[in-house]
């Protein structure tokens, strides 16, 4: 099996760092993700969060696109429910024109935030119940056709029109986004670092023997997203995963908030937390690039995916780009022409 490999950067908060510091790094690791060989450079949204600062990700995506030649570029994702679908699309389509046939259009309907952001986002607290039909939409203006004449948009156009188009992506982390994206004939990624894994066989299940053929995809394709951290050797690896562990044990107590360095974070944690620490390193994709290419190699096979989108967070972003750049050797990428 050939295994592609791609990057979903979430811009995480690090103490000490400024976070409009976080934003140019990750500007500065799509360029590198490019020269490295990656195939894909996705950029998250979330809204109101002390540890993701990424809130605009067709903003982003429009410097990457200026700074890149080759690299796909896209969102993982956009939440659709805080916003208008044709709105989204002219977006999109103004990106492709940016970057003709690199764009890709993530969409998801979780929210990214917390309730009360996500009604200042959008006052409509039903807004997700209209997300199936909101993807529809999209998936219409985003490839220049026109709605039914009994729909509000007839003869409505995103513009501007060009002889490419982003591919519509369905994100998700359960059954609903598998079922959806079978539904609607679109590929789909699953959040494997969301859920630990848990729903990932079910969802895929779910997404390959419901899928149906759409006019941009004749069989199922699916990614998967994964959390992985690759050092120069196992015990370095350990190491920086100190800040991720950190910020899991306090996030399940309710404190969210910027990475702290490996030094930092490791002070003492109690016997509870110590249990947990435990499994969480034990199931985590780190250590050198040798073993976490063969995790990472044995999770693909597994599950039957042909593509894996890598988060690494690190404090310090030098050890964020050589992880990337270790996978990349142990994949034997190269860059595309």
């Amino acid at each position: 099996m050939s295994l592609k490999l791609s990057i979903l950067d979430q811009s995480a908060a690090a103490s000490g760092r400024g976070q409009d510091e976080t934003i140019r790094q990750t500007l500065a690791l799509a360029q590198q993700a490019e020269a490295w060989g990656y195939h894909r450079f996705w950029v998250s949204e979330h809204h109101s969060h002390p540890s993701i600062v990424g809130t605009a990700p067709e903003v982003l995506m429009a410097a990457i696109a200026a700074r890149t030649q080759r690299i796909r570029l896209g969102s993982a994702g956009v939440m659709l429910p805080h916003y208008a679908a044709l709105k989204v699309a002219e977006q999109f389509r103004v990106l492709d024109a940016l970057a003709p046939g690199r764009i890709d259009l993530g969409v998801g309907r979780a929210p990214g935030s917390d309730g009360r952001t996500a009604q200042l986002l959008n006052p409509d607290r039903n807004a997700s119940e209209r997300f199936p039909q909101q993807v529809m939409e999209l998936q219409a203006w985003v490839n220049g056709q026109n709605l039914p004449p009994s729909h509000p948009g007839h003869n409505v156009y995103a513009y501007p029109q060009s002889d490419t188009a982003p591919a519509v992506w369905m994100l998700g982390s359960s059954d609903y986004g598998a079922q959806l994206a079978a539904h609607l004939g679109l590929p789909y990624a699953f959040a494997y670092f969301i859920t630990d894994g848990q729903g990932a066989d079910e969802a895929l299940q779910i997404y390959r023997e419901t899928f149906r053929p759409s006019a941009g995809l004749q069989k199922p394709s699916a990614a998967l997203c994964v959390w992985a951290l690759a050092a120069d050797t196992d015990e370095e690896a350990l190491r920086l995963f100190e800040s991720r562990a950190r910020w899991k044990m306090d996030r399940n107590l309710g404190r969210i908030g910027a990475l702290l360095p490996p030094e930092v974070a490791a002070r003492e944690y109690s016997p509870a937390e110590q249990f947990a620490i435990e499994r969480l390193r034990e199931s985590a994709l780190i250590g050198s690039a040798a073993t976490v290419g063969r995790k990472l190699r044995q999770l693909a096979a597994r599950l039957e995916v042909d593509e894996l989108v890598v988060i690494t967070w690190t404090h310090d972003p030098v050890a964020q780009s050589r992880s990337y750049e270790l996978l990349a050797q142990e994949f034997a990428l190269t860059p595309s022409t």
